[in-house]
């Protein structure tokens, strides 16, 4: 990805500026990403002797951050994307301060809630990006920006598993709260950036640029991110149990390389996979949703290792291309919007599509057992790939705002 590829016009937003912020947002969401999994270990400590919590909190953050994302959307349009930004990274140190040394179940339930509500670092850096690139700049950006939540989503729980032999995961948030610390102490040496053409109020000054209708409109957008987080992020709870089921006897390093193949995929591929669509997103977002939903049925069947590596990687390639496409896809409706309060309303749809996969895999799981909710994703993901291919889906001939 070259400087150029990410500098917009009247703008000195480099390359060097793109790669800070998703560094940032890498180290910030350590605690956040790694630590989760580790709430049946760390609830025994707080007096929830069967970790009979665990369900419900995991989810407490990402619930109270969709709640909170448009409004801070809209702040950070209003007052400064780099000042709610910061807000963010701030707002995250503070909270895992607060759950490592929470000395009780209610205190640590508020601590997580503070993170939901303070948090939502991902949603500020795409609308700081979004304020200072659009078009493939953007787009390019923004699949940066997943890179690093899938790379902080392998690597996290590895580092925190790692540390757990001196320090316990509980106590580990209060360390951790040093990274989004750190983040905030570089960003601060990031410039407010500079307004696109479509955001300057003296028009007068830069040529006029047409505006064309977006690829998809902003509410199919909104519906897209929510079905593709619903079907990919179902499969994520049980799939240890899954694996546990077809493989007796696997050992835990085998289950966290199956859990994260699919995301390695992404980081390998994501670059390739947007400069082959990045003029045709629709057709790669119904090849995602299609590999997305043959991947997951595959799950359902799958009966050895050999067959669980390849569904998984099944599932790693529609990952990419859903993802991919999706940044496109939301760096084309950004044009000539708000990009705060358009990326906040985005994570707010992205977060449901999380929590209502968590309340359907468990539901179905502990139903029908661990092959219910990749079942479930995958004819979630097998109705979208036949939404997107009807006309009122992908043409349109006006801009919904």
């Amino acid at each position: 990805m070259s400087a150029q590829a990410l500098r917009m016009p009247g703008t000195s937003f480099g390359r060097g500026r793109v790669h800070a912020v998703a560094g940032c947002y890498f180290v910030a969401s350590f605690a956040a990403l790694g630590l989760p999994p580790y709430l049946t270990e760390i609830l025994p400590e707080l007096g929830d002797r069967q970790a009979r919590w665990a369900g419900v909190l995991y989810v407490v953050p990402t619930v109270f951050g969709a709640l909170g994302a448009p409004l801070w959307g809209r702040l950070a349009d209003r007052y400064g994307r780099k000042r709610l930004l910061l807000r963010a990274q701030l707002g995250l140190a503070v909270a895992f301060l607060l759950a490592g040394w929470a000395d009780s179940l209610a205190t640590f339930t508020l601590a997580l809630v503070l993170q939901g509500v303070l948090g939502g670092t991902f949603a500020a850096s795409n609308g700081y990006l979004g304020a200072a690139l659009e078009g493939p700049a953007l787009s390019k950006a923004l699949t940066l920006m997943q890179g690093s939540a899938r790379a902080a989503l392998v690597a996290a729980p590895i580092v925190v598993g790692s540390l757990s032999g001196w320090l316990s995961p509980h106590r580990q948030y209060a360390l951790l709260a040093v990274l989004p610390l750190t983040a905030a102490l570089l960003l601060a040496a990031l410039p407010e950036p500079e307004p696109t053409v479509h955001e300057r109020p003296d028009k007068k000054e830069s040529a006029p640029v047409p505006e064309t209708a977006p690829v998809v409109s902003l509410k199919t957008l909104y519906a897209l991110e929510f079905a593709f987080v619903f079907s990919t992020v179902i499969s994520f709870p049980y799939l240890i149990a899954l694996v546990d089921d077809r493989i007796p006897g696997a050992s835990p390093l085998l289950s966290g390389v199956l859990f994260a193949l699919p995301h390695l995929c992404y980081l390998v591929a994501a670059l390739a996979v947007h400069s082959a669509f990045h003029d045709r997103p629709r057709t790669g977002l119904a090849l995602g949703f299609a590999c997305i939903a043959l991947g997951l049925a595959g799950h359902g069947v799958a009966g050895s290792l050999p067959e669980l590596i390849a569904v998984r990687l099944l599932l790693g390639a529609g990952l990419t291309f859903g993802l991919v496409c999706l940044q496109i896809l939301a760096a084309d409706c950004a044009r000539g919007r708000a990009p705060g309060g358009m990326f906040g309303s985005l994570e707010f749809f992205s977060k449901a599509g999380a929590v209502a996969a968590g309340l359907a895999a468990a539901a179905g799981s502990a139903r029908y057992g661990p092959a219910a909710p990749v079942l479930t994703g995958g004819a979630a993901a097998a109705v979208t790939v036949l939404a997107i291919t009807l006309p009122p889906l992908t043409y349109r001939t006006g801009r919904s705002r």
